[in-house]
C-alpha cells in the first residue's frame, strides 16, 4: 500500500461554489482574492481576446484543488510559480490542482495564461459580452466576469483591480476607477486602469471601442470620467446631457448618504443594443436605449445611488437585493422630490393605489425574492415603499441618520437584509421587525390602515387612484435598469 502523509491527506477540493442558495455555482469555496492584475490584449475585428491573469489571494482551508469561475480556452495556470494542472468542470468552471497541496492561510499567486472569442461562449443558455461596431462590452448582473478574466465571482469575495488592455492604435479601453497611464508601440496602444476600493467581480467593466471622452472634477472635488461611443446617432444629445450631470449628482447624494466612496466617479455609453444600465463601479454602464426619448437624469440618480447602496456596501447573498435596489430607487424618488415633481410620499401613494390586492406584485417578497424574480419590479417599487414606511415610522431627523450612517457603517464590505434591519432598529431605538416583515417578506398587500399609518400616510383607498406625479414616466422608463 502507498502511504500517504496525513498533512496532504487532510488536504480537500475546494467548493465548486461559495454557498449562495440562489446561484449554487457561483463563486467559489477554499480562498479569498485581495486583488486582480488582468493584462490583456483585445482584437475589435476579430472579438479575439488574449492574456494573462495574476490573482493574489490567501488559502481559507486545506486545498488540494480549487475553482475558478471562467469560460476561454486556458493554456498555463501556475500556483505560487510552479505549474498546476487544470481541468473544466460542469458549465463555467475552471477546476485548478496545484503541484502541492496548500495549507490553509498560505498567500498564494495564480497565474492564468488565456484566450479565445468571447462572443462565442455561453452559459446556461446565455451570454454577457456584447459586441459593439467598433469593440465590445463587458457588463451584466449577476455575472459578467466569466467571459474575460477567471475569478471568485461572487460579491463576498472581493478585491481591488489592475486592468490592462492593449488595443489597436485608434480604439480606446474604459474601466473602472482612473485611467493610471497609456502607452503605444508598433501599432498598438496600451491603457491601464486601476481601482483601488473592493470591488465586486460583477461590478467590473470593460469597454472598447471609439470614444469621445470627457473628464472633469465635480464640486465637492470628485474626479469624473464619462465617454460615450462615436456613433451613438440621435441618441448623442440626451445621452451628454444625462451622463455629464454626473458629478452634481454625486455631490447632491453625498447629502444623503455621506462621502463618495470612491476615487472617480463617471459613465459610458457604449453603442449597444442592451436596454439596461447597470452601477459598474465608478464607471456606470448606460444603455442608449435609456435616454431614446430624451435626456433621464433619475436613471442616473439611480445608478449613482448604487455606488453607496451595492458598491461599497455590497450584498452578502443575492437575496439581499432589496439594499441594492429599493435604496436606488428610493433615491429617485428623493431626486423627483428635489425637482418639484413629485414627493417621496406622493410617489409611494401612487405605487401602493396602482396595484390592487391581486396583482402579483405584491406576491414577490423584495426581502428574499427567489433567483426567478431577483430584479422583478416589485423589488424596486416594493422596495422603494419599504423605505418610505421605514422613513414614516422613524420620522425623518433618525431616518435620513440611517441612509447616510449606513454606508458608513460597512464601508466596502458586504451586509444583508438582517444587518439593515438590526442597524436601522439599533439608530431608532425602535423594534422594526413588524415593519420589515410587512413590507419585505409578506406576499400580500399591506392593509389599507397599516399603510396609512406605517407607510403611506393618507393614501387613497383602493378604487382612488392618486394624481400620477410628474416624475412618473421618468422614473418607470428606468424599470428595466439594474
Amino acid at each position: 500500500m502507498l502511504a500517504i502523509p496525513a498533512s496532504a491527506a487532510d488536504h480537500s477540493p475546494g467548493a465548486p461554489g461559495i454557498g449562495d442558495p440562489y446561484y449554487p455555482y457561483y463563486g467559489n469555496g477554499g480562498y479569498d482574492v485581495s486583488h486582480y492584475d488582468l493584462r490583456l490584449q483585445y482584437q475589435p475585428a476579430t472579438d479575439e481576446l488574449a492574456g494573462t491573469a495574476t490573482i493574489l489571494a490567501r488559502t481559507t482551508q486545506d486545498l488540494s484543488s480549487f475553482d475558478l469561475d471562467f469560460l476561454l480556452d486556458v493554456s498555463e495556470v501556475r500556483v505560487n510559480g510552479a505549474k498546476a494542472s487544470f481541468a473544466t468542470s460542469g458549465q463555467h468552471e475552471l477546476v485548478v490542482t496545484p503541484k502541492t497541496p496548500l495549507d490553509e492561510g498560505t498567500p498564494i499567486t495564480v497565474v492564468v495564461r488565456y484566450s479565445g472569442v468571447p462572443s462565442t461562449k455561453s452559459a446556461y443558455g446565455f451570454d454577457t459580452w456584447h459586441r459593439t461596431p467598433d469593440g465590445a462590452v463587458a457588463a451584466d448582473e449577476p455575472e459578467a466576469a466569466w467571459w474575460w478574466f477567471p475569478s471568485n465571482d461572487h460579491p463576498l469575495d472581493k478585491a481591488t483591480y489592475d486592468v490592462s488592455v492593449a488595443v489597436p492604435d485608434g480604439t480606446q479601453v474604459i474601466s473602472n476607477g482612473l485611467l493610471q497611464s497609456t502607452s503605444s508601440k508598433l501599432g498598438w496602444t496600451r491603457y491601464n486602469w486601476r481601482e483601488n476600493k473592493p470591488q465586486a467581480t460583477y461590478l467590473a467593466t470593460l469597454a472598447i471601442g471609439r470614444f469621445d471622452i470627457t473628464t472633469s472634477t465635480s464640486e465637492g472635488g470628485v474626479p469624473v470620467v464619462n465617454a460615450y461611443s462615436k456613433d451613438l446617432g440621435d441618441n448623442d444629445g440626451a445621452a451628454r446631457a444625462s451622463v455629464e450631470r454626473t458629478g452634481e449628482l454625486v455631490d447632491w447624494l453625498s447629502g444623503y448618504f455621506g462621502p463618495y466612496p470612491f476615487s472617480s466617479a463617471g459613465g459610458y455609453v457604449p453603442n449597444t443594443t442592451t436596454g439596461y444600465a447597470l452601477e459598474t463601479q465608478t464607471r456606470v454602464y448606460y444603455s442608449p436605449k435609456q435616454f431614446a426619448n430624451g435626456s433621464n437624469t433619475s436613471v442616473v440618480v439611480h445608478e449613482l445611488a448604487h455606488q453607496w447602496y451595492g458598491d461599497s456596501v455590497s450584498l452578502k447573498g443575492w437575496k439581499d437585493i432589496w439594499i441594492n435596489e429599493g435604496f436606488a430607487r428610493y433615491a429617485q424618488w428623493l431626486w423627483s422630490e428635489h425637482e418639484g415633481e413629485g414627493t417621496a410620499q406622493e410617489l409611494a401613494d401612487y405605487v401602493y393605489a396602482s396595484h390592487p390586492a391581486d396583482d402579483a406584485f405584491w406576491t414577490v417578497k423584495p426581502g428574499d425574492p427567489g433567483p426567478d424574480d431577483q430584479f422583478d419590479i416589485a423589488v424596486y417599487d416594493r422596495g422603494a415603499l419599504a423605505v418610505q414606511a421605514l422613513r414614516n415610522t422613524v420620522g425623518d431627523d433618525t431616518f435620513f441618520a440611517i441612509l447616510k450612517g449606513w454606508p458608513r457603517e460597512h464601508a466596502y464590505g458586504n451586509a444583508s437584509v438582517a444587518d439593515f434591519e438590526a442597524y436601522a432598529e439599533k439608530v431608532s431605538g425602535k423594534s422594526l421587525g413588524a415593519l420589515f416583515d410587512t413590507w419585505l417578506f409578506q406576499p400580500s398587500r399591506p392593509a389599507v390602515p397599516a399603510a396609512r399609518s406605517a407607510a403611506v400616510s393618507g393614501a387613497p383607498e383602493v378604487s382612488e387612484v392618486p394624481v400620477r406625479p410628474k416624475s412618473w414616466k421618468k422614473i418607470e422608463a428606468t424599470n428595466g435598469v439594474h
